[in-house]
């Protein structure tokens, strides 16, 4: 199984952002004015179209570096955010674990600024998150979805093909990754989307929120 972050799991806060602006200010001298749409998507497109909305002259070619800068400042230990686990997580994913369910992310955070935002909502011990897929991979995000199902393969000598994966998330894009590599997709309308737009984009299951665990473990084992 595997969970998106931001406002699946967590509320950020604007974290990501936040270090966005440090990071574009470090690099460039100056500051960031805008963020290209985030929701869904992963932090290599992002940055890519950020890049090109803030005229960075040929922005492909500045993306890894700025990839690279981001993981250290998100493992620098320095940062200090009010990020909050999103209400029923910790009790969804601790049902989950108990039934048996391998537990990962697949996320358009980058992995070190993942582990930051779960570890300080205090969810990063309940996850392996050896065997997810971030958003340092690919542009689009049913990309991961391969990543991911190759590294639990590894790790724990089972196929994850088809609906044996789930993806949880709050977005048609979330949605959409599941959809174009055969997993099952359970939307969860916590974030800026509501329960109709998951239920168009096609997921096989739409939970207003996480506090219903009974629901949670219903929605994902089908």
């Amino acid at each position: 199984m595997l969970w998106d972050v931001d406002y699946t799991l967590v509320n950020a806060g604007g974290l990501g952002t936040r270090l966005y602006e440090v990071v574009f200010r470090d690099m460039f001298g100056r500051e960031l004015t805008e963020v290209a749409p985030k929701a869904g998507r992963t932090d290599r497109a992002i940055i890519l179209d950020t890049l090109a909305l803030a005229g960075i002259a040929s922005p492909a070619s500045a993306v890894d570096a700025f990839l690279a800068a981001l993981a250290r400042l998100s493992a620098s230990g320095t940062v200090r955010a009010d990020v909050r686990a999103m209400a029923g997580a910790a009790a969804a994913i601790d049902e989950l674990a108990l039934t048996g369910v391998r537990q990962s992310v697949l996320t358009g955070n980058i992995r070190p600024l993942a582990a930051l935002k779960l570890g300080l909502a205090g969810l990063g011990d309940r996850l392996d998150l050896e065997v997810g897929a971030y958003g340092d991979v690919h542009e689009v995000r049913a990309s991961l979805v391969p990543v991911a199902r190759l590294a639990a393969w590894r790790a724990y000598g089972t196929d994850f093909g088809g609906r044996s994966t789930v993806l949880v998330g709050d977005t048609p894009l979330d949605v959409a990754a599941a959809l174009a590599t055969g997993a099952r997709a359970v939307g969860i309308a916590t974030g800026t989307y509501p329960a109709a737009s998951l239920a168009a984009a096609g997921a096989h299951v739409v939970l207003p929120d996480l506090t219903d665990t009974g629901l949670v473990l219903a929605a994902v084992t089908g």
